[in-house]
């Protein structure tokens, strides 16, 4: 069986054919576009967002603060420090702890049983056992919090690494 195709029927399927595929091209050209346009939003920072523009870290001050790790006990500067003011995050500057809040815990780290509201946030450490405090600013490893010791009236020893922290002292009056 033979099919016969006039030669005008020929030239409206031709015009058909390419007009679906143009518009295969113009949809999937739109597409990628759509995409592109989508990944440059992504990546624009919000309006409400501020840049973050970090202190630069010692290798030994980045071992603990980004790559969670521990100083040795009895080896901070301010495990026995106990002057008026405020510690500072050593990461971003966040206002951390008062020095009302510290006291003397003899486990060779600062104790404090109370940070400044909002500034540390709680995080189930990865051992399962214990609970990871970090700056709620910029995420950076402070210690970990314990509850139940009964050293403070609040009951709660945050254990930071000195290395963490920056002392502010209080401006003296004149």
């Amino acid at each position: 069986m033979r099919i016969s195709i006039k030669k005008d029927d020929m030239k409206l399927i031709a015009n058909k054919t390419f007009t679906v595929l143009m518009l295969l091209v113009a949809t999937g050209i739109s597409a990628c576009a759509q995409q592109s346009e989508e990944k440059k939003q992504e990546t624009k920072p919000s309006k409400t967002s501020k840049k973050m523009e970090w202190n630069k870290l010692t290798k030994e001050e980045e071992r603990i603060i980004v790559g969670k790790g521990t100083e040795y006990p009895g080896t901070g500067k301010y495990d026995k420090f106990f002057e008026k003011g405020t510690y500072i995050c050593r990461r971003c500057n966040a206002p951390l702890y008062r020095s009302e809040t510290k006291f003397d815990a003899h486990c060779g780290w600062p104790a404090f049983d109370d940070e400044i509201k909002g500034a540390v946030k709680r995080i189930p450490d990865a051992d399962g056992q214990r609970t990871e405090i970090v700056c709620a600013n910029c995420d950076a490893h402070l210690g970990h919090v314990f509850v139940g010791e009964f050293l403070t009236a609040k009951n709660t020893r945050h254990c930071v690494n000195s290395v963490s922290m920056t002392f502010v002292p209080d401006k003296k009056e004149e």
